[in-house]
């Protein structure tokens, strides 16, 4: 099995993290992954912000876990938030950021890091509040929120790996 795919079957969500930091040289990595993801006719509709700022991390878990109703830390401690945004002008915008999330958990799983994508982006950037933290940030554009791509070193070496669902390929030949 070569390595692209056995990253693709090992990786897991990954829900409790060290305190530790991720190094630059490792999110510079993975968030490069993610600017090479497939768009829809290469238009390169998202857009990624890499969140190191304890602060400014700490605001947009405030925003996320209103809307969870009220989680504790809904980014489970991960030092990293890679927030995908994507122009929602852009026909295939939803599916090009989510293309984008996908290849950034790939790259943090063959980086030896753990990473979860955590909902409610939309919702956050829809809020007031949401809106001000992007305006701050310097992020102007009529964006929508695809994702939070959660990243860290993992606090436990072993996922559990549930077993894929019966009748998941039909092979038509």
């Amino acid at each position: 099995m070569n390595d692209v795919i056995k990253t693709i079957l090992e990786r897991r969500s990954v829900r409790e993290y060290k305190s530790d930091m991720v190094k630059d040289e490792l999110i510079d990595e993975i968030v490069k992954a993610g600017t090479y993801a497939p768009s829809g006719r290469g238009a390169q509709s998202p857009i990624i912000i890499a969140i190191t700022n304890k602060k400014i991390r700490d605001k947009l878990a405030s925003i996320n876990a209103k809307i969870a109703g009220g989680v504790t830390d809904p980014f489970y401690g991960a030092p990293v938030v890679l927030v995908v945004l994507a122009d929602k002008n852009i026909p295939t915008y939803i599916y090009d950021g989510s293309l984008v999330m996908e290849n950034m958990m790939l790259a943090a799983k063959s980086l030896g890091l753990g990473s979860c994508w955590i909902h409610r982006a939309k919702e956050e950037f829809e809020t007031e509040e949401g809106k001000a933290l992007l305006k701050s940030l310097g992020i102007m554009g009529d964006y929508e929120g695809i994702g939070n791509c959660i990243i860290g070193y993992p606090e436990m070496d072993n996922m559990k790996k549930n077993p894929r669902k019966e009748n998941y390929v039909y092979k038509i030949k």
